[in-house]
């Protein structure tokens, strides 16, 4: 079977490119750089906003995997943010579909669906868009307007699936990657107090089995969450701390905080509200609730995750080896 991956450089396209290449596909990587060195796949030029250059790398392709994106909490990325993943997707899924793609693994996040200011809601994927939060952050409204044009293209010859996954962890990020980013400011003191929301996170090694699973199992036209583990921002920091044997978080941030943030809209930092270097978007994000339910995915995909303490390990002693400050042989 022929397959393309777009966001094959990421995180999660790694990994993914890694699992691939023990399935015996022929696995092509859609790069804007022609000449990108990339583990485990043939490397097609092109680029997802210039639909000209689609064709050559979709020719013959009978799997898409589209895990192309930009991460940003930067106000000032939205544009950039709304071209990659609307226009982008918009340009990748009517070429493949003229291409004669056969089935398409869209990955989106779980924040299209399952983000909510409930404490004790558990997000699933029959759940309303939660629009009314998320307009005002850049980059999940652009991957929930991207998520329906996505899953509007989805018929009974061309189905698109849908992968929602929650923050991904595990090995393997960049240094200054976005995903693992809340594990690298506490190891480096920058997390003085708990925000009072509830996260989300799974390892990025089994999305990648989901994504496999997905290309054989998965229903056309529905979504599939993806998490290893829902807990309080300060639970994941308990963890964190007694992996690394450093001290917790001595406070946590009131439930008003989020209040408080949304009446200074003038405000972009809040270093000085909370002591430490954070956006104003990203403190708004912690403090609501991320937690979400893979019941579908278990059901429909046969997908399972890891015990979330052994992803947490793994993501805390990468990039601690990655630093020079723990033994490779520990990883």
């Amino acid at each position: 079977m022929n397959i393309l991956v777009t966001g094959a450089t990421g995180f999660l396209g790694r990994h993914l490119l890694a699992r691939l290449a023990k399935t015996g596909h022929t696995v092509r990587a859609l790069s804007r750089d022609p000449l990108a060195r990339v583990k485990d796949a043939t490397v097609f030029g092109g680029d997802i906003l210039k639909p000209e250059t689609l064709a050559e790398p979709l020719k013959d392709v009978e799997v898409l995997i589209h895990a192309a994106g930009l991460v940003s909490f930067d106000a000032k990325d939205a544009r950039a943010m709304w071209r990659v993943h609307v226009e982008g997707t918009e340009n990748l899924l009517s070429a493949a579909k003229e291409a004669g793609v056969k089935r398409v693994v869209y990955l989106s996040t779980s924040g299209t669906v399952a983000v909510s200011d409930d404490a004790d809601h558990i997000g699933t994927e029959d759940d309303p868009s939660p629009l009314h939060i998320t307009k005002a952050w850049p980059y999940y409204r652009s991957k929930l307007f991207a998520e329906q044009a996505a899953l509007r293209h989805s018929a009974p010859d061309f189905p698109v699936i849908c992968l929602n996954p929650s923050l991904l962890l595990g090995p393997g990020d960049d240094r200054d990657g976005q995903s693992t980013d809340s594990v690298r400011r506490f190891l480096d003191d920058q997390v003085p107090a708990s925000p009072p929301g509830t996260l989300s996170f799974v390892d990025v090694r089994d999305v990648s089995e989901a994504v496999v699973a997905a290309m054989s199992t998965g229903l056309g036209g529905r979504r599939y969450l993806l998490s290893g583990a829902n807990m309080p921002f300060k639970s994941f920091y308990g963890r964190l701390a007694r992996i690394t044997d450093k001290p917790a978080p001595m406070a946590a941030m009131p439930a008003i905080t989020r209040k408080l943030v949304s009446w200074l809209p003038g405000i972009d930092r809040v270093t000085a509200l909370v002591g430490a270097e954070l956006s104003k978007e990203e403190l708004e994000i912690s403090c609501h609730n991320w937690s979400a339910s893979s019941a579908r995915a278990e059901s429909e995909l046969g997908w399972s995750s890891r015990d979330p303490q052994l992803t947490l390990e793994d993501t805390v002693f990468d990039i601690k080896a990655r630093e020079g400050e723990l033994a490779p042989w520990l990883r």
